[in-house]
């Protein structure tokens, strides 16, 4: 079997209202998201996306006429263009979409098969005031989620703390809540500082005193030390990140010097499908934890689903969610179906051959740009 088409799809979909998303220096009017579709001799389409796969131009040149189960090499040719141009792992999606299909089986499967379903929490977008976010976590518990993600903005910390303290008083103790800062990679634009190292170190002990799970990329990535400092100032709470991380080495480093609780590698924008799976398993044989960041499409989601399943990820997965701004339709948008969670707040792993991706062939036509 060999590769003898790769085709890129971009697609843009309007937001009106648009989405507020916290880590966004301006309102987001639309959601683009770019589809790759890889074919080959025998019929089989391995469906990816993830990243915008800005300049592919060209690359298709290092993986047409090669055999797609070949993922070894493959990995290591996505590295290399990777390293001259964009983030191409949405194309080792689609790679895995192919061997799922020509062996029969889920990739969760053939990463391990560890979970049929993983436990969702609500990972929300925007900065909402304490009794409208309050509002929202009702929501999200009558959906059958048990746990919600906050975002704080660095510049409102009061608010923040004030938003998760009424969630908190408002569900109880049995409902789970993370806080994330935005502070570890920025958005084209996002020109402002980070906290410095004392006013997070405040500002996480704050948290850890109204039982937050984990507080999400409270530092700058380059600050190790930092990172280290929040942990054992905090023994109770978790430190998570690493979801844009690009260097293996690196990602390797901190496991080496045990920088994270919390591991979040996505698999479509940071180091793909095959190298988060050994990431994976090295921060579990370490008693840490690996949770992906899944903020792209539902492509991307299951994508990190797959990974996530295949390797017993956990205790939660990241399922992007904050309604009415950001909803599973408008995520999804390219999708026949949106990815949903079941009554119990859990994904379930799609059965399906592959990646179990059903696109909307008329969504795909009228939103290609």
């Amino acid at each position: 079997m060999k590769i003898d088409e790769i085709t890129l799809d971009h697609l843009r979909l309007e937001l009106d209202p648009p989405l507020r998303a916290a880590w966004d220096p301006r309102p987001r009017g639309h959601f683009d998201a770019t589809v790759v579709r890889v074919r080959t001799d025998e019929g089989i389409t391995g469906t990816g996306s993830g990243d915008t796969m800005t300049g592919f131009a060209g690359i298709e040149e290092l993986f047409l006429g090669q055999d797609p189960l070949d993922i070894a090499r493959h990995v290591r040719a996505i590295e290399t263009a990777n390293f001259h141009g964009g983030r191409f792992w949405p194309l080792e999606a689609a790679l895995w979409d192919i061997f799922g299909q020509v062996a029969g089986l889920p990739v969760a499967a053939l990463f391990g098969n560890a979970a049929r379903a993983v436990p969702a929490y609500a990972s929300t977008a925007e900065l909402k005031p304490p009794a409208e976010r309050v509002e929202t976590a009702w929501q999200a518990r009558e959906a059958g989620f048990g746990a919600m993600k906050i975002r704080i903005d660095r510049a409102r910390i009061d608010e923040g703390v004030g938003t998760v303290a009424a969630v908190r008083e408002a569900l109880g103790p049995e409902f789970t809540i993370m806080v994330d800062l935005n502070q570890s990679w920025r958005m084209a634009g996002d020109t402002a500082d980070a906290t410095d190292l004392a006013a997070t170190r405040r500002l996480v002990r704050r948290l850890a005193e109204l039982d937050v799970f984990w507080v999400e990329e409270p530092l700058p990535y380059e600050d190790s030390a930092g990172f280290q400092t929040l942990r054992a100032d905090n023994p109770g709470l978790r430190i998570a990140a690493g979801e844009m991380q690009h260097s293996v080495p690196e990602l390797l480093r901190c496991l080496e010097n045990d920088v994270f609780d919390v591991y979040q590698m996505d698999v479509v924008l940071s180091v793909g499908m095959h190298r988060a799976r050994t990431l994976a398993e090295l921060a579990r044989l370490r008693h840490r934890a690996f949770t992906p960041h899944s903020w792209t499409n539902g492509i991307g989601v299951l994508a990190n689903l797959h990974v996530a399943a295949g390797v017993g990820a956990g205790p939660f997965f990241e399922y992007p969610y904050d309604p009415p701004g950001w909803t599973p339709q408008r995520r999804d948008f390219m999708l026949a179906e949106p990815v949903v969670v079941n009554a119990a707040g859990e994904i379930e792993v799609p059965r399906r051959p592959g990646l179990g991706i059903a696109l909307d062939a008329e969504a795909m036509r009228r939103l290609r740009i």
